[in-house]
């Protein structure tokens, strides 16, 4: 898990055959709303992870 983390945390994929990817995926600028303070503030640009389940993963747990 140690690799898989420091791997995302350099941008990098990384792929298990047969279990999934772990992916970064760049989130976009986007301007929020505090309604109860009626501001707007600025969410910058970011990266989180993902994790992409294999078909065959997915299939083994349906069952």
């Amino acid at each position: 898990m140690t690799v898989v983390k420091d791997s995302l945390a350099h941008g990098e994929n990384v792929y298990l055959r047969g279990f999934g990817s772990f992916v970064v995926k760049q989130r976009a600028e986007k301007t929020a709303r505090n309604i109860s303070k009626n501001t707007t503030l600025v969410i910058p640009a970011h990266n989180i992870p993902a994790f992409k389940p294999a078909n065959c993963f997915k299939e083994e747990v349906a069952k």
